[in-house]
């Protein structure tokens, strides 16, 4: 029997696997490629095509794909054989270093948000050469860029590697400044946890909300949800537990870390998480998850939901995004060691990171903004839109001796005592965790709990790079030109202290007082929704710091911002056109059937016992007939909105209309549904109910 030690990565065409079969020089030159950034020889890249085609075919591969990442939140991919014709009629398999390096996807049906035409058809992909090639099903999947033929980025991989990249030249300048001469690169890393629900295949199908779009627009609260937190880490239930099984063995074979497995708080919800690795790597393998989770899932008779709130009332899904930065030695730069205040590099990256979120709050919030993110945000199991900073017990301390020229006493490190011998004793840590942070502190690391479940952790990252690099860069223009480095050193790190100590909250986010602080007091932003924050995306300090880094052009964060708020409200639209559909094709028509039997039935009940009240029946016709009234108001309230979404002059008007009057009409339908769902048979309601899909799974 095979251990996972022994097919772990057998799918990919990873560094094992080019040390062992390229030859020495041509593996040398590619290292240096993927460690250094240097460009790639034609020469090298023929002879990796070669050695990766014949590795591909011998494990059953007939063709590959440039596998990108466009802007449409998945991912994409044209197959192409590699199967060339023979003079004797026969063929031969073929895959040259032009074919690996480049391919012409046709572009026009992808979005750009006006970066070309829609006759403008041509786009070209570019080999990713720090992220491994692998083989799904009988293709070998390339890692790509992918750029129109104008050289825009049309993706979110190659923003995402200039942020890198831009991160890594601006850490090095601090690193040379500490006298680090031999680093040859910075990079950013993540490790970002999954949530998602399982539900029965057979539920899913019964649910036109749920197939079109993602999450259920009606259900009532059932009589048991998450109230008794009984889910939370529980005992795995077996249709789930084979699941996870077959799935952790798919992500294996690909060299996914899969590494921890759990219940999540709302019942039929769950979580895995890997082990962090290099952010674009991290990227590409999330995008691989999420696909071989709904593929995994429906082996097992089961659908993988992946949006941000499928179900109203109990907690919804998130991705966390822990992200931290280290050398080419492999040395955590945001590793406090054992004595963080004397550790002034450590305090320089940790300000630099402070400084980075203070200044680009909205930056880091329009990277999470979805539709359907902006139902979880603020809701009781996710952060809520304001950005802020937890650094724990501990730091705050330094942070603050710093700050006011006080001396620091260091924290003690306390021995846990539970009370029983028997027990292993182990010291305390000096802070505990914050699930309400946006963005806390959790050792050597920033977790950035914002991300919704579907979302690519691309965006997130992009931003977070890019404003730390900021950071970075105002450090290291200031600190190379100073006389005095030391006291420079200690005069930044006291001024980004005292600048940016707003950001910084160590308490309670869900408590309903620190919105009013944090937008009244501390003047921090709190955009609810999509159509609040993306338009922020073009103010002059965003487009300025981006376009200086060369992380993005003018026009493609334009294009950007339009193709988010299309996004958000095509998916909007989706909903409220799904849920006038649901209400006059099954629900109004269920509610009138069985108001009219009920009615039928006191009838008949009157004729044959005259002496005997009706009180329940008639009190039952009454309400359903106000509330099918109500919803028959309603659900043409909702159709008025979504045509006076014809009278938008341009994408932001549109987006505003759709907040202001689509979204809270579609809130208004649902509640008389809803209460109507609890009042009416089950054999006459048309869906399955909460409780039968989030119980559903055995």
């Amino acid at each position: 029997m095979s251990t996972v030690s022994d097919y772990f990565g057998s799918n990919v065409f990873d560094d094992r696997v080019m040390r062992a079969i390229l030859p020495a020089g041509v593996y040398a030159s590619l290292r240096k490629t993927i460690d250094e950034g240097t460009e790639l020889d034609i020469g090298v890249a023929n002879a990796v095509a070669d050695a990766m085609k014949n590795w591909a075919v011998t494990k059953g591969a007939t063709h590959f794909t440039h596998w990108f990442q466009p802007l449409t939140g998945i991912t994409a991919e044209k197959h192409e054989s590699f199967i060339a014709p023979s003079p004797d009629g026969s063929v031969i398999m073929e895959f040259s270093g032009k074919e690996l390096i480049k391919g012409e996807p046709d572009a026009s049906s992808f979005p750009s948000g006006g970066l070309r035409a829609t006759f403008e058809a041509r786009g070209y992909t570019a080999w990713d050469p720090t992220s491994y090639a692998f083989i799904k099903g009988r293709t070998l999947c390339i890692p790509t860029a992918f750029c129109s033929y104008g050289g825009h980025a049309l993706d979110k991989k190659t923003p995402l590697l200039r942020s890198m990249e831009v991160l890594n030249r601006q850490a090095l300048r601090i690193l040379r400044l500490f006298g680090n001469k031999t680093t040859k690169r910075v990079v950013s890393s993540v490790g970002s946890e999954q949530e998602y629900f399982l539900i029965t295949k057979e539920m899913y199908d019964q649910r036109p909300d749920l197939r079109f779009t993602g999450r259920t627009l009606f259900g009532a609260k059932p009589p048991k949800g998450q109230e008794l937190d009984d889910h939370y880490f529980g005992a795995i239930k077996p249709g789930v537990a084979a699941f996870m099984e077959d799935l952790n063995d798919e992500l294996w074979k690909l060299g996914i870390l899969a590494k921890t497995e759990h219940n999540e708080v709302a019942p039929a919800q769950h979580e895995l998480a890997p082990i962090y690795t290099t952010t674009n790597v991290a990227t590409d393998q999330n995008q691989l998850t999420m696909e071989i989770m709904q593929k995994v899932a429906a082996k097992h008779g089961l659908v993988c939901l992946l949006h941000e709130k499928p179900f109203a009332g109990v907690n919804g899904s998130g991705k966390h995004n822990n992200w931290s930065i280290a050398t080419s030695e492999g040395q955590n730069l945001l590793s406090p060691g054992e004595t963080p205040y004397e550790n002034a590099q450590f305090l320089l990256f940790l300000c630099a990171v402070i400084k980075a979120v203070d200044d680009y709050q909205d930056l880091l919030r329009i990277s999470v903004a979805t539709a359907g993110n902006d139902h979880r945000l603020g809701a009781n199991e996710a952060p809520p839109a304001v950005i802020s900073i937890f650094v724990g017990d501990e730091l705050n301390a330094v942070l603050e001796a710093i700050e006011n020229d006080t001396p620091y006493q260091g924290a003690e490190r306390m021995q846990m005592k539970l009370g029983v011998d028997v027990l292993p004793k182990f010291n305390r840590d000096t802070t505990d965790r914050n699930r309400t942070s946006p963005f806390a502190f959790t050792g050597n690391k920033f977790e950035f709990r914002m991300l919704g479940s579907s979302n690519s952790i691309a965006c997130a990252n992009i931003m977070l790079n890019s404003a730390v690099a900021e950071s970075l860069r105002i450090y290291a223009d200031c600190l190379e030109q100073a006389e005095d480095f030391k006291m420079a050193l200690h005069d930044m790190i006291k001024k980004t202290i005292r600048d940016h100590r707003r950001i910084i909250f160590n308490g309670n986010g869900y408590d309903d007082s620190w919105i009013g602080e944090a937008t009244e007091k501390r003047g921090l932003l709190n955009y609810r929704t999509t159509a609040d924050c993306m338009p922020h995306l073009l103010d002059e300090k965003n487009v300025r710091m981006l376009t200086a880094l060369g992380v993005f052009t003018v026009d493609e964060l334009r294009s950007r911002r339009d193709i988010m708020l299309e996004n958000y409200c095509k998916t909007v639209t989706i909903e409220a056109n799904t849920m006038v559909n649901m209400v006059h094709k099954r629900i109004a028509p269920a509610i009138t059937r069985f108001t009219a039997d009920i009615a039928k039935q006191a009838a008949e009940k009157k004729a044959l016992f005259p002496e005997l009240a009706c009180g329940y029946e008639t009190e039952l016709v009454t309400k359903l007939s106000a509330l099918t009234d109500s919803i028959s108001e309603k659900a043409d309230a909702l159709e008025a909105a979504l045509t006076g979404l014809q009278k938008a002059a341009d994408i932001m008007e549109e987006s505003a209309l759709i907040r202001d009057t689509v979204v809270p009409a579609m809130a208004e339908l649902r509640i008389p549904c809803d209460r109507a769902e609890l009042l009416t048979a089950k054999s006459y309601w048309p869906f399955p109910t909460y409780g039968d899909i989030l119980f559903s799974v055995k």
